[in-house]
């Protein structure tokens, strides 16, 4: 059964996955159980850390492997490798202008239940979550909306 996770990064680390074609991405050195947990099958949604936003859906394509070539380069931390990487397909990455702001999610997804509504932000520190499929479900269908340039619902 394909599980489903959050991916949390900076605009500069989307930028280069983005710039990649989306047929790559990597995680975190303090991500290693996790990454390894991702399979061939499994649905990536990417928060941008800064913009608070959710900007693309993508399908994971190969199992992760590790490598320690820099692709990717956070300014928060520059001697980040990201050295767990997978293949992966885009499903649907929204134009910037239709990025889906994440805060109206605090209240929508299930995951997200454990922090209070004025720390919402907090679900989102670290690099990976795995969430239910019901969230990655309401993510996918607002996704779509989106795409069509249709407006999600907030509540």
């Amino acid at each position: 059964m394909p599980r489903n996770w959050i991916v949390v990064g900076s605009p500069e680390i989307f930028e280069t996955t983005r710039a990649l074609g989306f047929t790559r991405h990597g995680f975190k050195s303090t991500r290693r159980n996790m990454a390894n947990s991702i399979q061939p099958g499994d649905l990536l949604a990417f928060y941008i850390s800064g913009r608070k936003q959710f900007a693309a859906i993508c399908r994971v394509t190969s199992p992760v492997v590790e490598e320690h070539t820099r692709i990717w380069q956070s300014a928060k931390k520059p001697d980040e490798l990201y050295p767990y990487r997978a293949g992966i397909e885009p499903v649907i990455v929204l134009p910037e202008d239709r990025w889906l702001d994440a805060e109206p999610y605090h209240d929508r997804f299930r995951w997200t239940q454990r922090w209070p509504r004025a720390n919402w932000t907090l679900a989102y520190q670290g690099n990976l979550h795995e969430i239910p499929q019901e969230d990655m479900d309401l993510l996918l269908a607002d996704f779509e909306r989106a795409a069509r340039g249709e407006t999600a619902p907030t509540a």
